[in-house]
């Protein structure tokens, strides 16, 4: 797949179908979506071009926000080339693009990414202060000679399958719920550096994540996992128990949030690595216990319920 960062640097033999979005999680809408518009690509000899951006506009336009991407932008690209994408744009989405207007995003469009046929949602609108709606965009096409195809919103019990949604889901440590929409765990990526090494002295080691404060995380908690040792996911799964929280069982002065996970029947230096966490269920909320001895056998009982929660799958 080729990646570039503007529609200039795009290289392209071939007319396009072209999907814009920030495509945050690429969940079950997004999938839907673009691999309808692979399809009809590959059914027609065109090439097959996502467009997104980095910062999410949100982010940009309403200001930081703290735990709010599903994706990183490295991830985002491996799930679209899984769905089979010719070409992936990556905007900076700045003050400069977002003064863009609709027509001359347009001109750029069928200049540089010989747009054929353009694909979006319903409630689409791109340009400056989203000018260029679905009924604009079929009237331009109409002139510019491309046309406009409107996927309907996927849903799940009734509700439209959405990044806001996933991203509340997490909040509420209802990860299940999320791989539902995402269409696969919800994964969490970081890179594991030295902690208390509290669990050494208890008798269960864990390995403590340094993830990005702009990255999505569940809710405090307990979560059963599967461990990968490379951003991306891959063969080496390994089993896993997380807790995410503030230890207050350590009564810190300064407490800080914490993503820890224990790797079941696992021993080997992680130090420096990467580590990808795959979020399967929650087993319990976070707590505060009378001392060390409650927390260990609490532990032990997470542990025992993981290895069941895992069993079963």
């Amino acid at each position: 797949m080729q990646q570039v960062v503007s529609l200039e640097a795009l290289s392209l033999d071939r007319p396009a179908c072209v999907a814009i979005g920030a495509f945050d999680g690429v969940h079950r809408g997004h999938q839907a979506l673009i691999g309808d518009m692979v399809r009809r690509a590959q059914a027609t000899g065109r090439a097959a071009v996502v467009i997104t951006f980095y910062p999410h506009p949100s982010v940009f336009l309403r200001g930081r926000r703290p735990s709010f991407y599903l994706s990183t932008p490295e991830a985002k690209a491996d799930y679209l080339a899984a769905l089979g994408v010719d070409a992936l744009v990556t905007h900076t989405f700045d003050a400069a693009f977002a003064a863009i207007t609709a027509d001359a995003y347009l001109a750029q469009l069928v200049r540089h990414a010989r747009l054929s046929e353009l694909w979006c949602g319903e409630d689409f609108a791109l340009g400056h202060n989203r000018v260029g709606n679905v009924a604009y965009l079929r009237a331009a096409g109409a002139r510019l000679g491309f046309t406009v195809t409107v996927q309907t919103p996927s849903l799940i019990d009734g509700e439209i399958i959405s990044s806001t949604r996933i991203r509340q889901c997490l909040r509420d440590g209802a990860v299940e719920q999320a791989a539902r929409a995402l269409g696969r765990p919800f994964r969490l990526t970081g890179t594991v550096v030295e902690g208390a090494k509290r669990g050494r002295t208890i008798g269960v080691p864990t390995a403590n994540l340094a993830v990005s404060e702009e990255h999505a995380i569940p809710a405090t908690g307990v979560y059963v996992c599967h461990a990968y040792l490379a951003a991306s996911g891959g063969t080496d799964r390994t089993p896993a128990v997380t807790n995410i929280g503030y230890r207050p069982t350590f009564n810190s002065t300064e407490p800080k949030l914490t993503v820890e996970t224990h790797l079941l029947d696992f021993a080997a230096d992680l130090y420096g690595r990467a580590l990808t966490l795959e979020f399967l269920a929650r087993l319990r909320p976070e707590m505060k216990f009378s001392g060390v001895d409650a927390l260990v056998a609490q532990i032990r009982q997470d542990i025992a319920a993981a290895r069941a929660r895992l069993a079963a799958e």
